[in-house]
């Protein structure tokens, strides 16, 4: 299938990061939100970071505007109707996916691929939804969408192989490195990472060591660029603990209890960066 449209339903973070990615690579994009105030400040995000790059001399002040001109802005998700590709980067719950995935089903033309963004939900309980699903995969972005290398291509149950190539050879060209996953909770990444971060909150609210200690002990001992609990507080602790959830209901082991320390702090709005407080003040 030839894809020349690409339609994104969600305009925040990772939303706004994969339109910038595609409009890169010389799709049109049509990004879509419920209000305009969201879409406008996705486009912000958008506009700042092509500004970035093309200070950098990643590309020239006309390539940067004819980026930012292939994304049109959208609040009717009826004008995903013409894209050849859909990606949803709604927030992170079965039903607000299914019930997008299952509208956008009805609005696309038979032959549009619809993926999804989900960083731990099944894409063959989302395809489930559609009447389509041999059409339904799972595209998991790592934030920000516009650096990170990774694309982690999820295949549900029902997913066709000409889908599979497809999903693969975009993304390419979208110049990211593509990873075969069967669907499974929390695929690849998040199934090793969020237990690590998890371990390390529990570390703490067991008074081993500080937040600054554990993240110093992490970065210095096992050579990673960032400490868990910072990175933790990047990705959002709600996102965290909904992703543990996913982990705990769906494997059902118990080495995936999500540690009360973060529940209490997802209760208190603590959720790292986005809130201001986290693990650390922002």
């Amino acid at each position: 299938m030839d894809i020349k449209t690409i339609g994104v339903v969600g305009a925040g973070t990772m939303g706004n990061g994969i339109a910038q990615v595609c409009a890169q690579a010389g799709y049109h994009v049509i990004m879509n939100d419920r209000e305009d105030a969201f879409v406008q400040r996705g486009l912000s995000s958008i506009s700042k970071s092509l500004g970035k790059l093309a200070e950098k001399g990643k590309f020239s002040a006309e390539e940067r505007d004819a980026i930012y001109g292939r994304i049109t802005p959208s609040t009717a998700l009826e004008d995903l109707s013409r894209a050849d590709l859909v990606i949803e980067a709604v927030f992170e719950k079965l039903e607000v996916k299914r019930d997008v995935l299952a509208r956008l089903d009805a609005i696309c033309r038979p032959e549009t691929i619809l993926a999804s963004n989900t960083s731990s939900i099944s894409i063959t309980k989302l395809a489930a939804a559609t009447k389509r699903p041999e059409k339904v995969i799972g595209m998991h972005f790592f934030n920000p969408v516009p650096i990170m290398q990774l694309i982690e291509i999820i295949r549900a149950l029902q997913t066709s192989q000409e889908t599979f190539d497809t999903i693969r050879e975009l993304s390419v060209k979208l110049g990211k490195t593509p990873v075969a996953v069967q669907d499974s909770p929390g695929f690849v990444t998040n199934r090793v990472l969020m237990p690590l971060l998890n371990e390390a909150m529990f570390t703490l609210m067991e008074g081993v060591a500080s937040a600054e200690d554990i993240d110093t002990a992490v970065k210095l001992g096992l050579n990673h660029p960032m400490g868990p609990l910072t990175l933790a507080d990047y990705v959002g602790l709600d996102v965290c603990l909904d992703v543990m959830e996913v982990l705990h209901r769906e494997l059902g082991d118990p080495k995936f209890r999500p540690c009360p320390l973060l529940r209490k702090m997802v209760d208190a709005g603590y959720l790292g960066r986005k809130s201001g407080q986290g693990f650390y003040k922002y």
